[in-house]
Protein backbone atom coordinates (compact mmCIF):
# COMPACT_ATOMS: atom_id res chain seq x y z
CA UNK A 1 0.00 0.00 0.00
CA UNK A 2 1.10 3.19 -1.16
CA UNK A 3 2.31 5.39 2.08
CA UNK A 4 2.69 2.78 4.04
CA UNK A 5 5.95 2.43 6.69
CA UNK A 6 7.71 -0.41 5.94
CA UNK A 7 9.94 -1.74 9.20
CA UNK A 8 12.81 -1.39 7.27
CA UNK A 9 11.93 2.26 6.39
CA UNK A 10 11.35 3.25 10.47
CA UNK A 11 15.07 1.42 11.21
CA UNK A 12 16.58 3.67 8.36
CA UNK A 13 14.67 6.71 9.84
CA UNK A 14 15.30 6.56 13.01
CA UNK A 15 19.30 5.12 12.43
CA UNK A 16 19.70 8.80 10.05
CA UNK A 17 18.01 11.03 12.76
CA UNK A 18 20.07 8.93 15.78
CA UNK A 19 23.20 9.50 13.87
CA UNK A 20 22.08 13.58 13.26
CA UNK A 21 21.62 13.93 16.83
CA UNK A 22 24.42 12.43 17.54
CA UNK A 23 26.64 14.91 15.43
CA UNK A 24 24.41 18.00 16.60
CA UNK A 25 24.85 17.47 20.53
CA UNK A 26 28.30 15.60 20.82
CA UNK A 27 30.00 19.32 20.52
CA UNK A 28 27.93 20.59 23.44
CA UNK A 29 28.56 17.50 25.56
CA UNK A 30 32.15 17.69 25.01
CA UNK A 31 32.10 21.37 25.81
CA UNK A 32 30.53 20.84 29.21
CA UNK A 33 32.20 17.69 30.12
CA UNK A 34 35.73 19.99 29.42
CA UNK A 35 34.33 22.44 31.71
CA UNK A 36 34.35 20.26 34.30
CA UNK A 37 37.67 19.30 34.28
CA UNK A 38 40.55 19.96 36.26
CA UNK A 39 42.78 22.01 34.26
CA UNK A 40 45.53 19.21 34.37
CA UNK A 41 43.23 16.63 33.04
CA UNK A 42 41.77 18.14 29.91
CA UNK A 43 45.13 17.05 27.41
CA UNK A 44 45.15 13.83 29.73
CA UNK A 45 45.62 10.85 27.18
CA UNK A 46 43.87 8.47 26.78
CA UNK A 47 40.79 10.85 26.17
CA UNK A 48 38.77 10.57 29.12
CA UNK A 49 34.45 11.31 27.58
CA UNK A 50 33.70 12.03 31.11
CA UNK A 51 35.54 13.69 34.11
CA UNK A 52 37.24 11.43 36.18
CA UNK A 53 36.93 14.33 39.40
CA UNK A 54 34.30 16.86 38.70
CA UNK A 55 35.90 20.14 39.07
CA UNK A 56 34.48 23.47 39.24
CA UNK A 57 37.85 25.42 39.01
CA UNK A 58 37.10 26.38 35.31
CA UNK A 59 33.94 28.38 36.47
CA UNK A 60 35.33 29.68 39.64
CA UNK A 61 37.88 30.99 38.35
CA UNK A 62 35.79 32.90 35.55
CA UNK A 63 34.30 35.04 38.18
CA UNK A 64 37.39 35.26 39.98
CA UNK A 65 40.19 36.08 37.72
CA UNK A 66 38.36 37.00 34.24
CA UNK A 67 35.68 38.99 36.20
CA UNK A 68 33.04 36.94 33.62
CA UNK A 69 29.79 38.44 35.95
CA UNK A 70 30.51 42.28 34.59
CA UNK A 71 30.53 40.93 30.74
CA UNK A 72 27.38 38.61 31.48
CA UNK A 73 25.94 42.13 32.69
CA UNK A 74 26.70 44.07 30.06
CA UNK A 75 25.53 41.15 27.63
CA UNK A 76 22.13 40.97 29.46
CA UNK A 77 22.05 44.72 29.18
CA UNK A 78 22.70 45.03 25.69
CA UNK A 79 20.85 42.12 24.29
CA UNK A 80 17.52 43.00 26.11
CA UNK A 81 17.38 46.67 25.85
CA UNK A 82 18.41 46.46 21.95
CA UNK A 83 16.24 43.54 21.68
CA UNK A 84 13.27 45.03 22.81
CA UNK A 85 13.54 48.25 21.52
CA UNK A 86 14.41 46.95 17.73
CA UNK A 87 11.21 44.68 18.31
CA UNK A 88 8.90 47.72 19.31
CA UNK A 89 10.19 50.20 15.99
CA UNK A 90 9.94 47.10 13.80
CA UNK A 91 6.29 46.46 15.08
CA UNK A 92 5.17 49.94 14.16
CA UNK A 93 7.08 49.85 10.60
CA UNK A 94 5.89 46.32 9.90
CA UNK A 95 1.96 47.47 11.10
CA UNK A 96 2.56 50.33 8.11
CA UNK A 97 4.23 47.82 5.72
CA UNK A 98 0.72 45.40 6.70
CA UNK A 99 -1.70 47.68 6.37
CA UNK A 100 -1.30 50.70 3.73
CA UNK A 101 -0.27 51.52 0.63
CA UNK A 102 2.14 53.94 -0.73
CA UNK A 103 4.60 54.70 -3.73
CA UNK A 104 8.15 53.57 -1.90
CA UNK A 105 6.36 50.35 -0.06
CA UNK A 106 8.23 47.94 -2.11
CA UNK A 107 11.13 49.99 -2.54
CA UNK A 108 11.65 49.71 1.66
CA UNK A 109 11.13 46.41 1.76
CA UNK A 110 14.05 45.25 -1.12
CA UNK A 111 16.07 47.69 0.71
CA UNK A 112 15.18 46.14 4.21
CA UNK A 113 16.09 42.55 2.24
CA UNK A 114 19.22 43.69 0.59
CA UNK A 115 20.80 44.79 4.27
CA UNK A 116 20.87 41.31 5.10
CA UNK A 117 22.62 40.55 2.31
CA UNK A 118 25.98 43.09 3.17
CA UNK A 119 28.56 41.48 5.66
CA UNK A 120 28.78 43.28 8.84
CA UNK A 121 32.37 43.54 8.95
CA UNK A 122 32.01 45.79 5.68
CA UNK A 123 30.43 48.69 7.57
CA UNK A 124 32.85 48.44 10.73
CA UNK A 125 35.45 51.57 9.21
CA UNK A 126 32.60 54.00 8.52
CA UNK A 127 30.88 52.70 11.67
CA UNK A 128 33.56 53.38 13.81
CA UNK A 129 34.03 56.90 12.52
CA UNK A 130 31.05 57.65 13.37
CA UNK A 131 30.63 56.62 16.36
CA UNK A 132 33.70 58.23 17.68
CA UNK A 133 32.36 61.87 16.40
CA UNK A 134 29.13 60.77 18.42
CA UNK A 135 31.53 60.40 20.91
CA UNK A 136 29.82 56.97 21.46
CA UNK A 137 33.09 54.15 21.08
CA UNK A 138 33.45 52.01 24.69
CA UNK A 139 29.94 52.82 25.67
CA UNK A 140 27.06 50.64 25.91
CA UNK A 141 24.83 52.91 24.57
CA UNK A 142 26.20 53.37 21.55
CA UNK A 143 26.59 49.45 20.87
CA UNK A 144 22.49 49.15 21.81
CA UNK A 145 21.97 52.27 19.04
CA UNK A 146 23.93 49.95 16.41
CA UNK A 147 22.29 46.68 17.42
CA UNK A 148 18.76 48.41 17.18
CA UNK A 149 19.74 49.13 13.43
CA UNK A 150 20.82 46.29 12.72
CA UNK A 151 17.92 44.08 14.04
CA UNK A 152 15.32 46.39 12.62
CA UNK A 153 15.32 45.35 8.70
CA UNK A 154 14.72 41.52 9.14
CA UNK A 155 12.18 42.01 12.14
CA UNK A 156 10.60 44.62 10.13
CA UNK A 157 10.03 41.83 7.01
CA UNK A 158 8.77 39.09 10.05
CA UNK A 159 6.62 41.19 11.40
CA UNK A 160 5.04 42.24 8.77
CA UNK A 161 4.12 38.41 8.07
CA UNK A 162 2.62 37.87 10.98
CA UNK A 163 0.58 41.32 11.06
CA UNK A 164 -0.92 39.83 7.19
CA UNK A 165 -1.80 36.53 9.20
CA UNK A 166 -4.48 38.80 10.87
CA UNK A 167 -7.88 39.29 8.91
CA UNK A 168 -8.40 43.45 7.90
CA UNK A 169 -12.42 42.45 9.70
CA UNK A 170 -10.74 42.17 13.25
CA UNK A 171 -9.20 46.09 13.25
CA UNK A 172 -12.23 47.64 11.67
CA UNK A 173 -14.72 46.10 13.68
CA UNK A 174 -12.55 47.26 17.10
CA UNK A 175 -12.62 50.63 14.93
CA UNK A 176 -16.18 50.57 14.15
CA UNK A 177 -16.21 49.71 18.17
CA UNK A 178 -14.88 53.55 18.82
CA UNK A 179 -11.46 52.37 19.06
CA UNK A 180 -8.88 54.55 17.41
CA UNK A 181 -6.28 52.98 14.72
CA UNK A 182 -4.00 52.80 17.72
CA UNK A 183 -6.43 51.80 20.48
CA UNK A 184 -7.21 49.29 18.16
CA UNK A 185 -3.43 47.85 17.44
CA UNK A 186 -2.46 47.70 20.89
CA UNK A 187 -5.58 46.60 22.34
CA UNK A 188 -6.67 44.02 19.81
CA UNK A 189 -3.90 42.91 17.47
CA UNK A 190 -0.65 42.98 19.86
CA UNK A 191 -2.43 40.78 22.10
CA UNK A 192 -3.21 38.39 19.16
CA UNK A 193 -0.01 38.90 17.53
CA UNK A 194 2.09 37.83 21.11
CA UNK A 195 3.63 34.60 19.97
CA UNK A 196 5.45 36.54 17.37
CA UNK A 197 6.84 39.37 19.26
CA UNK A 198 7.75 37.16 21.64
CA UNK A 199 9.58 35.26 18.57
CA UNK A 200 11.00 38.54 16.67
CA UNK A 201 12.23 39.40 20.49
CA UNK A 202 14.15 36.43 20.80
CA UNK A 203 15.67 37.05 17.21
CA UNK A 204 16.92 40.15 18.24
CA UNK A 205 18.33 39.38 21.90
CA UNK A 206 20.12 36.27 20.09
CA UNK A 207 21.71 37.76 17.35
CA UNK A 208 23.27 41.18 19.67
CA UNK A 209 23.58 38.19 22.53
CA UNK A 210 26.00 36.20 20.44
CA UNK A 211 27.08 39.25 17.93
CA UNK A 212 31.38 39.66 17.77
CA UNK A 213 32.67 41.91 15.07
CA UNK A 214 30.39 45.22 16.54
CA UNK A 215 31.44 44.41 19.82
CA UNK A 216 34.97 43.62 19.38
CA UNK A 217 35.43 46.92 17.18
CA UNK A 218 33.66 49.54 19.79
CA UNK A 219 34.19 48.47 23.32
CA UNK A 220 37.72 48.94 24.28
CA UNK A 221 37.64 48.52 28.32
CA UNK A 222 36.82 45.57 30.11
CA UNK A 223 33.91 47.30 32.21
CA UNK A 224 31.85 47.56 28.77
CA UNK A 225 32.62 44.07 27.38
CA UNK A 226 29.93 41.62 26.42
CA UNK A 227 30.37 38.00 26.27
CA UNK A 228 31.45 37.13 22.88
CA UNK A 229 34.24 39.62 23.59
CA UNK A 230 35.64 37.98 26.23
CA UNK A 231 35.20 34.18 24.44
CA UNK A 232 37.81 35.76 21.88
CA UNK A 233 40.17 37.32 24.91
CA UNK A 234 40.51 32.97 25.62
CA UNK A 235 42.39 32.89 22.39
CA UNK A 236 45.95 34.16 21.95
CA UNK A 237 48.96 33.96 19.75
CA UNK A 238 50.66 31.11 21.77
CA UNK A 239 47.72 29.70 23.57
CA UNK A 240 43.84 28.43 24.33
CA UNK A 241 42.41 28.97 27.47
CA UNK A 242 40.21 25.63 26.70
CA UNK A 243 38.86 25.09 30.38
CA UNK A 244 37.53 28.69 30.68
CA UNK A 245 36.74 28.77 27.32
CA UNK A 246 34.30 25.49 27.37
CA UNK A 247 33.06 27.12 31.25
CA UNK A 248 32.32 30.69 29.69
CA UNK A 249 30.72 28.66 26.45
CA UNK A 250 28.36 26.91 29.06
CA UNK A 251 27.25 29.95 30.47
CA UNK A 252 26.85 31.62 26.93
CA UNK A 253 24.38 29.14 25.84
CA UNK A 254 22.56 28.50 28.80
CA UNK A 255 20.10 32.13 28.42
CA UNK A 256 19.74 31.02 24.23
CA UNK A 257 18.38 27.72 25.10
CA UNK A 258 15.95 28.77 27.52
CA UNK A 259 15.12 31.65 25.51
CA UNK A 260 14.17 29.03 22.76
CA UNK A 261 12.88 26.65 25.02
CA UNK A 262 10.32 29.44 25.95
CA UNK A 263 10.05 30.52 22.35
CA UNK A 264 8.89 27.03 21.02
CA UNK A 265 5.52 27.48 23.42
CA UNK A 266 4.66 30.65 21.93
CA UNK A 267 5.23 29.61 18.31
CA UNK A 268 3.06 26.80 18.97
CA UNK A 269 0.56 28.07 20.35
CA UNK A 270 -0.10 31.10 17.38
CA UNK A 271 0.39 28.23 15.03
CA UNK A 272 -2.95 26.33 16.74
CA UNK A 273 -4.31 29.39 18.45
CA UNK A 274 -6.90 29.08 15.09
CA UNK A 275 -8.66 31.89 12.99
CA UNK A 276 -10.71 34.24 13.92
CA UNK A 277 -14.48 32.55 14.18
CA UNK A 278 -17.20 33.51 12.39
Amino acid sequence: MIGKETAAGRAVKFTFLGLWLAFTVFPLYWITATSFKAPGDIFHFPIAYWPEHLSLENYSGLFATADFGTYLTNSLLVAIVAGAVATAISMLSAYVLARFEFRTKSALLMAALVTQMIPSFIALGPLYLLMTDLKLVDNRLGLILVYVAVCIPFCTVMLRGFFENIPDALEEAAMIDGLSRFGALFRVLLPVMRPGIVAAFIFNFVNCWNELFLSVTLMNSDSNKTVPTALNGFISSFNIDWGSMSAAAVLTILPTMALFAFASRHIVQGLTSGAVKG
